[in-house]
């Protein structure tokens, strides 16, 4: 019995830890690149705009306690706000999304439990998106 060495001092090679797996490669070419450039680009928006929106909610002007539908009404009457919230919540949502996608490729072992949870995982975001959207869009200060 013969065994193929790679090494000094006739040590065998080793084994592949996915060995008898089949590893998911992506099939679009640059779409991992894009992705991770997207992912540092998002990244630094968010900073800016979650630390600008807590700044402002929670510590200028009264903090928390003058936080209420009034304040909220009069916040989404300028489109300035409307556009930094959309941006916020687009921004949070496809960041956490494209993290989560990147853990459900790492770690699905079965292409169809992978199909399935991205699946699942792109339906939630459109949802969240979508109503999230809908409410800045739509929000009525004059509700009785």
């Amino acid at each position: 019995m013969s065994v193929t060495t790679d090494g000094p001092r006739g040590v065998a090679a080793p084994r592949s830890p996915h060995a008898g797996y089949k590893q998911h490669r992506p099939h679009s070419g640059n779409f991992e690149m894009y992705s991770w450039v997207f992912m540092r680009l998002s990244g630094l928006a968010l900073i800016v705009l979650v630390l600008g929106h807590l700044l402002i909610m929670n510590i200028l002007d009264g903090g928390v306690h003058r936080i209420n539908f009034g304040f909220v009404a009069g916040r989404w009457a300028s489109p300035f706000w409307q556009v930094w919230d959309l941006a916020m919540l687009w921004l949070a949502q496809l960041h956490g999304g494209n993290g989560l996608r990147t853990v459900i490729n790492d770690y699905a072992r079965k292409d169809s439990t992978r199909f399935w949870l991205q699946a699942l995982l792109a339906v939630s975001m459109v949802l969240i998106v979508g109503l999230g959207s809908y409410v800045i869009f739509t929000f009525d200060p004059n509700i009785r």
